[in-house]
């Protein structure tokens, strides 16, 4: 089987590089340069001329802050190409995974983890066009997975995990925000997840919007604190602030953690601690002390 995976270039994206190596089936990895996702006739045209059967969409416009200021972009990518690779898709009668966000319902629930069905209420563009992009899939009605995920980080690109070692290494003192509370999500954990739904076709029969991070819940405080404790960096002093300390044009969610049971019990999968994740990842980065 062919398999297409976009924005292959990313944290995710590299990972699926990294977790389908030996796959029974046949990767081809693209970013921008390669496909145009936001080009509806290229994508109908790489689909059918490489008898696509799976897309894996790890393509997406992630900058929150700057977001708010270029909606087109942020909707083009987050949700114009999605319905693109989601039109594609159903012509050829495959299957769409598709990776969305926590912003989707704006954090302003404080203190029951997130399920695929409540209410979602997105505070800011990224949130909105994210929103947007899972929209599309449900008017095409392609065969579709759709998982969000939250606080993603990993060896490749930037991220929280990488700029607090560079911070908690040169800086003597930093603040962090504590009251925005959350599961790290070590981007290599996701990438397996998805690989085993799909080397082992546990999609069939199992359309539907899926919740994934690792285990366990922490603060972005909490977070940097471990990074820079495994990392070894003691010199820099770590201190808690409030997210109002930090001005944003968009509202973070305080509230991101996401119920995870039924990605859990439909695809029988095991989800790794995120401190135990987060010690693999430091160690492929040569940080772990």
């Amino acid at each position: 089987m062919n398999i297409l995976v976009t924005g292959a270039n990313g944290q995710l994206g590299n990972e699926m590089r990294i977790v389908s190596r030996g796959s029974q089936d046949q990767y081809i990895f693209t970013d921008v340069n390669e496909l145009d996702i936001t080009d509806v006739s290229a994508v109908e045209k790489f689909v059918s001329s490489n008898d696509i059967k799976i897309i894996i969409n790890c393509a997406a416009y992630t900058n929150v802050e700057k977001a708010e200021d270029d909606y087109n972009m942020a909707e083009l990518i987050n949700a114009t190409a999605v319905r693109n690779l989601a039109i594609a898709i159903k012509q050829n009668e495959g299957l769409l995974v598709h990776v969305s966000t926590d912003y989707v319902f704006g954090g302003t629930k404080h203190n029951t983890p997130y399920r695929e069905d409540d209410p979602t209420c997105p505070t800011g563009v990224y949130g909105v066009t994210k929103l947007h992009g899972e929209q599309a899939i449900l008017e095409v009605e392609c065969k579709y997975l759709i998982i969000r995920t939250a606080w993603l980080y990993s060896e490749f690109g930037k991220n929280f995990v990488k700029t607090m070692l560079a911070l908690t290494s040169t800086k003597p003192s930093i603040n962090v925000v504590f009251d925005q509370v959350g599961s790290p999500t070590y981007a290599y954990d996701l990438a397996q997840v998805i690989f085993n739904i799909v080397e082992h076709r546990k999609y069939e029969g199992n359309n539907g919007i899926y919740h994934y991070s690792n285990e366990g819940v922490c603060s972005w405080f909490d977070f940097a604190k471990i990074i820079a404790g495994y990392a070894g960096h003691s010199e820099c002093d770590i201190q808690p602030c409030l997210s109002s300390e930090f001005p944003s044009k968009v509202a973070r969610p305080f509230f991101s953690v996401l119920n995870k049971n039924k990605i859990k019990n439909t695809f029988d999968i095991k989800i790794p601690y995120w401190i135990d994740s987060l010690k693999h990842c430091l160690s492929e980065l040569g940080k772990y002390a």
